[in-house]
Formats: C-alpha cells, sequence, structure tokens
C-alpha cells in the first residue's frame, strides 16, 4: 500500500513540475517573440532611409509616399524604444499598409521597376515584414496556450499556487472589417493559364 502512495505522490509531483516547466518556458518564449518583433522593426526601420534614398530620384512626383515612410519609420522607432508589444505591433501594422502602396508605384515605374538596389530593398522589406508577422503569430499562439492552461484545471491550481498572471498578448478590435468575411472572400478563385 505505501508503494502505491509513493507512485501517486511521485506521479503527482512530476505533473506540478512539468506544469510548472510549462508556464515559466511559454512566458520566457512569449518575451523572446516580443522582442523578435522589435527587432525586426528596428531593421525595417533601418531599411527606409536606404529605399528612400534610392528611390527618391526616380519617385519626385510621389511626395506623399516618402512622408507615409518617414511617419511609419518614426513610429516603428518610437514603439522599439518604449518596449511595449502593442505599440510595436501597431508601427509594424501601419509600415506593412505602406509596403503595397510602393509596390504599385513601383510596378507602374518602368525605370523603377529596373533597378535593382530597390528591387533588393522592397524583398528586405518585404521578407522582414513577414518575419513581423510571424513574430506576433507566435505570441498570439503562445499567450492563447498560456492562458488557457492557466485557467484549466487542474493546472490552474499550480498556477495560482505560483502567482502566474494572465497574459496580455496583442489586443486586436473585437469588431471591423478584419473579422468579417465577405461573399466575395467565399468564392474559388479562377485561374485562367
Amino acid at each position: 500500500m505505501i508503494y502505491l502512495v509513493a507512485a501517486v505522490i511521485f506521479v503527482l509531483l512530476l505533473w506540478i513540475i512539468s506544469t510548472y516547466n510549462f508556464f515559466v518556458s511559454t512566458k520566457a518564449r512569449i518575451k523572446a517573440s516580443i522582442q523578435e518583433i522589435g527587432n525586426q522593426l528596428k531593421r525595417q526601420a533601418d531599411l527606409i532611409p536606404n529605399l528612400e534614398s534610392s528611390a527618391k530620384a526616380y519617385l519626385k512626383h510621389e511626395k506623399g509616399i516618402f512622408d507615409s515612410l518617414a511617419e511609419a519609420r518614426k513610429a516603428v522607432e518610437s514603439a522599439v524604444k518604449s518596449g511595449n508589444v502593442q505599440e510595436m505591433a501597431d508601427a509594424g501594422s501601419k509600415l506593412a499598409a505602406i509596403l503595397p502602396k510602393i509596390q504599385v508605384v513601383m510596378e507602374s515605374n518602368p525605370e523603377i521597376k529596373g533597378s535593382e538596389v530597390i528591387t533588393k530593398l522592397m524583398d528586405e522589406l518585404r521578407d522582414t515584414s513577414d518575419k513581423v508577422m510571424y513574430a506576433r503569430r507566435l505570441v498570439i499562439d503562445l499567450t492563447a496556450d498560456f492562458n488557457v492552461k492557466r485557467a484549466s484545471f487542474p493546472s490552474n491550481l499550480v498556477a495560482a499556487i505560483f502567482g502566474f498572471q494572465e497574459q496580455p498578448g496583442l489586443i486586436t478590435p473585437l469588431e471591423g472589417e478584419h473579422i468579417e468575411v465577405k461573399g466575395e472572400d467565399l468564392k474559388t478563385p479562377q485561374v485562367n493559364l
């Protein structure tokens, strides 16, 4: 009988240690993902002056894009300095929204489209933007896993004993166009080759 009780206690201790380690490691991974968002945004902000100086000669009449880029770069630098994950995510979204506009201008201007330097800078900005999006997705997933385990029984007992608090993650508005599915979104795309 004593062996059975010892085995149950041993299994219980293993489960507590495992659950505790989950909370600690997930919290560390959330922090690392937030730092990755900041690093990639800083890289984007560093690439923008090069893009501006390379493209200015071609795009003298597109002053609005340069103003938007400068504004986005300032927002990114400010957000990275603050260390606030929500500000970083918002600044990254602002910058990501400008990239398609630049792409349209590039495609409509054969001189700039043929510039290898500008094409490479745009590729690096897009690549960095994808990395920011991946890091944001990782923060969202890790935060959800952490908070679900923190609220679920019996792991909520371990969270309460060791004082693990709910992780805020990224805040997304609960209403708006980003959560609406339109009829066009449900149609199968037609591909003509």
